[in-house]
């Protein structure tokens, strides 16, 4: 008992300690590959090649003063922050993120809490940050600030309805919501990113909704409501904010390296996954990991400095009209298909079944390339005309 809660201690602390670091850096990453992006140098004058831009800035709001609106409701006006910030943080638990380690103490396994629920828990507390930034737009008694709430909360509904849903393929394929076991399901045969492409692809697009990120970004959209529902926070405050977003970005993109890509699991090799842990073991899975996760992250700045920023009718009818229909056809059909190659041919989870699978959902990508070309899914702001 001693052991597991010392254990857990010194998981938390690290863990928690990593994100936080890693969304420093993260931000000095997204500052680097914009001016890259835009043949510009970027920040490259507070130390070694702009290495302690993170912490010039977290000192820098840190020494800010910090503003309240005289007519804003004070407490809720400084608990909306802490309400954004702290689901950001707990979410990223339940994420296994590397073999387990072997000590003279006993086996530790590289999780914070192997929780049951898995993913399910990481989709409840993360849809409680909603209530942080609608908080901060109402309680800001500002009226950009209010309409920057309400978009938000009307967005983030909106997708984590279409996100969820994406993630009821990978029960019905694994048949468990315990993030180890969807690893270990995976280590079996092939990632889940065969079978279920097409999911994969809806929980990637609601995602990037999910943490207001380009081109979605919408209720922050400073041409037309100054910068949203943080309009008038200013310090640490306002930093807050922004280590949410960032602390969500890094676990969607975990979570998807998870549920989709294996996981820790090291790719064309059993090794990892067989024989006594050692801790070789879990620093080369820890590594695959987090090169799975960098991947994601990239792709997420990669996407921000690529793609215009959407309309907001456009937004709305892409999650309503097309994410959602689309994924309850699909998790109807992957049902149909999984009860037919499990109980009419008797075949387990193996190379056999996800290469059905796999076929199964280029088909399904074909229609929906066919379809998407079509011009009737994301209008245009002028109707074309007729020829």
């Amino acid at each position: 008992m001693t052991f597991f809660l010392v254990s857990s201690a010194i998981k938390v602390f690290v863990v928690f300690n990593l994100i936080m670091v890693g969304v420093a850096l993260l931000t000095l990453l997204e500052r680097r590959v914009c001016a890259w992006m835009q043949d510009r140098l970027g920040p490259n004058r507070v130390g070694p090649q702009g290495i302690l831009q993170p912490a010039a800035d977290g000192l820098k709001n840190f020494l800010k003063e910090e503003t309240s609106p005289a007519m804003a409701d004070k407490t809720l006006f400084t608990l909306a922050p802490i309400v954004s910030f702290v689901p950001a943080l707990l979410t990223f638990g339940v994420i296994p993120f590397a073999a387990p380690l072997p000590t003279r103490w006993g086996v530790v396994p590289m999780v914070v809490a192997d929780l049951p629920v898995g993913f399910l828990y990481i989709l409840a507390i993360s849809s409680l940050g909603v209530y942080g930034i609608v908080l901060a737009g109402w309680s800001s008694n500002n009226k950009y600030a209010l309409l920057g709430g309400l978009r938000a909360s009307a967005q983030m509904i909106s997708y984590e309805i279409a996100l969820g849903m994406s993630t009821v393929a990978v029960i019905l394929l694994a048949g468990n919501v315990t993030l180890s076991q969807v690893i270990a399901q995976q280590q079996q045969a092939l990632w889940f990113v065969i079978p279920l492409t097409v999911a994969f692809l809806i929980f990637f697009i609601s995602a990037l909704a999910e943490t207001n990120r380009l081109p979605f970004d919408l209720p922050e959209a400073e041409g037309e409501l100054i910068a949203g529902y943080h309009t008038e926070y200013s310090s640490m405050k306002f930093s807050m904010f922004y280590i949410a977003e960032y602390s969500n970005m890094v676990t969607a993109s975990a979570l998807m390296a998870t549920l989709f890509f294996g996981g820790w699991d090291i790719p064309f090799t059993s090794w990892d996954s067989t024989g006594d842990p050692s801790l070789v073991k879990t620093l080369a899975t820890l590594a695959v990991f987090g090169l799975k996760t960098f991947v994601f992250l990239f792709t997420y700045i990669w996407v921000r400095w690529t793609l215009p920023r959407f309309r907001y009718d456009q937004l709305m009818a892409l999650g309503w009209k097309v994410l959602l229909p689309l994924v309850l056809l699909y998790i109807t059909l992957l049902a149909v298909a999984i009860w037919f190659v499990r109980i009419r041919l008797g075949w387990d989870y193996g190379p056999g079944m996800a290469w059905v699978l796999g076929g199964l959902n280029l088909v399904l990508l074909i229609v929906l390339a066919w379809w998407l070309d079509r011009g009737r899914i994301v209008s245009g702001s002028v109707p074309q005309e007729a020829a």
